[in-house]
């Protein structure tokens, strides 16, 4: 038997659209990261969830393809920093080790 993609482990298509349409008005609406969205209109957010959801899915070796900018270019000049990290990992335990290996593998091209 061979083993599951963690796109597969987290439940494909459905459930990754779920956890970005929950997780995007969380942390607009979180007073240490909310700032990232302050100037966005609903096309651009809504854009951005987009190509979030095909990142997800494709990073975590689902059948998307993923058509946005890298991690680096995406986030330079953010000022992203070593706190708005550790706040935006609060994940449940689940799948925590693998979905937090898979996001830890994006930190370099992130964070300044």
């Amino acid at each position: 038997m061979t083993e599951k993609t963690l796109y597969a482990r987290l439940g494909r298509y459905g459930a990754i659209s779920a956890v970005a349409n929950d997780l995007l008005p969380r942390l607009m609406s979180d007073s240490q990261l909310g700032r990232f969205w302050k100037n966005r209109d609903e096309d651009g957010i809504n854009r951005e969830k987009q190509l979030l959801i095909d990142y997800l899915c494709s990073s975590a070796g689902g059948p998307l393809l993923y058509t946005g900018r890298d991690n680096k270019t995406s986030h330079k000049g953010m000022g992203i920093g070593e706190s708005d990290w550790e706040q935006f990992i609060g994940l449940p335990q689940q799948e925590r080790s693998d979905v937090i290996a898979f996001i830890e593998s994006t930190k370099a091209d992130i964070v300044e």
